[in-house]
């Protein structure tokens, strides 16, 4: 292991572009849940093993539209964790790369708690696969609208349902998150397929120059950020370090990194100040 963490400091040592990609477990050091499997979801919420109900059927727009106090219970209630939650020391050391080699950077993640704007990190460098809890949109919806989530939003944590609900700023019917939820057909996309333009361009302007990718916590559950990495990998002859606990596995010649995200980072860290 100690190779592995000497190649992924030099990799990014002699890279010009950073990709960091990033998935639930990138959340896990600073005291978010990751859902991982249905235990783990109820581990985090026991009030919805008690009603039979997994991450699957509680991320669904159907709440919203039967029931909207229980809908944004679950979002409520997690808007406020994360508006909480404190972004751990892994986001300071990426940062701190980012400017030591003078590299250029872009970010994407299927997480839509903010926490990589709440680091620090420029918005216009973020491409958020799956929304943000941190925007909303008409749950019809009556238009193109997507704006801030500035609600306070008070939750019963005993029942899991919200005490006030947000309202669209159009028509007043229900606001939702501006989350891909599953089976969801009204996600408004326009402002993640406006990052992912940005993010299109960033690798085109980038991809002749050498490019190291930073894969954290990203998992095979779904896919979406690992295929993004392996992509790079392919067409840009990027490096990717996999770093994840139990699903680190990659074809060599990329990095696989069997830690959590914030150890991993450290590791990397101290072998890049004693080389």
């Amino acid at each position: 292991m100690d190779e592995v963490i000497r190649l992924a400091a030099k990799a990014l040592q002699g890279a010009q572009s950073l990709v960091i990609t990033a998935g639930a477990g990138m959340g896990v050091d600073s005291g978010l849940p990751d859902f991982r499997g249905d235990r783990g979801f109820w581990n985090a919420y026991p009030m919805y093993e008690r009603l039979g109900l997994s991450f699957v059927d509680a991320a669904n727009p159907e709440h919203f539209q039967r029931d909207p106090a229980f809908g944004w219970g679950f979002y409520g209630h997690r808007t406020n964790l994360y508006r909480d939650t404190i972004p751990h020391d892994g986001f300071a050391i990426l940062q701190g790369w980012i400017e030591r080699f003078a590299m250029a950077s872009f970010i994407v993640t299927s997480n839509v708690d903010g926490q990589f704007q709440k680091a620090g990190f420029a918005d216009a460098s973020i491409l958020e696969v799956h929304g943000s809890i941190h925007h909303l949109q008409c749950l019809e919806p009556c238009s193109e609208a997507i704006w801030d989530n500035r609600e306070s939003i008070k939750v019963d944590s005993a029942t899991m349902r919200a005490l006030n609900i947000p309202k669209c700023l159009n028509c007043q019917g229900v606001a939702r998150p501006n989350i891909l939820m599953f089976g969801d057909f009204s996600w408004l996309s326009a402002r993640t397929r406006s990052q992912e333009r940005c993010f299109d361009e960033f690798v085109i302007d980038h991809r002749a120059a050498p490019m190291v990718v930073i894969e954290l916590g990203a998992g095979t559950a779904i896919p979406t950020i690992r295929a993004t990495s392996e992509r790079l990998g392919r067409y840009c002859g990027a490096t990717v370090i996999r770093i994840n606990p139990r699903e680190a596995q990659i074809e060599k010649p990329h990095l696989s990194i069997p830690f959590g995200a914030l150890a991993a980072l450290k590791l990397i860290d101290s072998a890049i100040a004693t080389s």
